[in-house]
């Protein structure tokens, strides 16, 4: 549905988030996406999230009918595995292949459906409500550890966590194929353009990711990876911007290799503080099995920590 919005005094020199999410009752999580997907234009152009309106501005917001009726439902089909729990917190080991939300109405097979069937309160946990209470979301074919929040505080505070650098404790481990240096940081700004990002466009995302490899055989190396921020392929499009793409995946120019149905990225660990307790706890998630057998073929010596 269009909507079109034009600033008057009483709204010039606010942020256009703010505006729009006031003007169109839309929670943050809601507003944040509309910017992501380019839905949102100012005088004709489209509009960067932190601007500030002034007086004549004229705005002009597409909100998808459909977002509303894509609640995620229970779904006892789907079993995942808890990596750990308790009255706030769920760590969950996504297997590859597996969407954290679902995308369409009345959608199945993704870990927040997983969530509701095994904690029905989770269902009303989050803005949107595809969440379940999920933090924040892995690609489908990457596994690994993924978080949600049982009740709404504890979103709320992780959610905020989440939006803040270094706040979060993100580790990745990545096999890729190319020319890549030691360890270094890559800090290359991501824009979307449909199903992927562009790496160094002026109106990019900030993106931080910092890596070390662990382990090098010919041209493949085994990589750890931090992240700083959180954008849409991060990882995938940071490794591959620098010349060594992961291996198997093919939107990044990653090289095929036998076997292997996905590309090769874990979520190995994430650290939180507890939004309780306010203890520090990390979570692991152990290396798959068709990673492991990739892993043992190209470079055998090296073990996953």
């Amino acid at each position: 549905m269009r909507h079109d919005i034009k600033v008057d005094l009483t709204t010039a020199g606010k942020r256009i988030d703010l505006v729009v999410g006031e003007a169109l009752g839309l929670s943050r999580a809601r507003v944040k996406a509309l910017f992501e997907d380019g839905l949102v234009r100012i005088n004709h152009k489209k509009a960067k999230k932190g601007l500030m309106v002034a007086a004549g501005d004229a705005l002009e917001i597409d909100v998808p009918e459909a977002q509303a009726s894509t609640a995620a439902t229970a779904d006892a089909n789907l079993v995942v595995g808890i990596l750990h729990e308790d009255e706030a917190l769920v760590f969950v080991d996504k297997p590859a292949g597996v969407p954290s939300q679902p995308l369409q109405p009345g959608e199945q097979g993704t870990v927040a459906n997983a969530l509701i069937s095994k904690y029905p309160e989770m269902s009303s946990v989050g803005d949107d409500p595809r969440e379940a209470g999920l933090c924040h979301r892995l690609d489908v074919e990457t596994s690994g550890v993924l978080l949600a929040a049982r009740t709404r505080d504890a979103w709320e505070k992780l959610r905020a966590a989440f939006s803040e650098e270094r706040a979060v404790e993100k580790k990745y481990l990545a096999l890729v194929k190319g020319p890549l240096a030691d360890e270094g940081t890559i800090d290359v700004p991501l824009t979307h353009a449909g199903d992927h990002v562009v790496p160094g466009m002026p109106d990019g995302r900030p993106a931080i990711t910092e890596f070390s490899v662990r382990a090098r055989r010919g041209s493949y190396a085994l990589v750890d990876v931090k992240l700083i921020t959180g954008v849409l392929h991060q990882v995938r499009a940071h490794l591959a911007a620098v010349g060594a793409p992961i291996v198997g995946d093919s939107l990044y120019g990653g090289a095929a290799e036998p076997g292997l149905e996905r590309f090769f990225l874990h979520a190995v660990s994430l650290g939180v503080r507890h939004p309780i307790t306010g203890d520090f706890i990390r979570v692991e998630s152990p290396l798959p099995a068709d990673l492991a057998k990739v892993l043992d073929a190209r470079l055998p010596s090296a073990e996953p920590k």
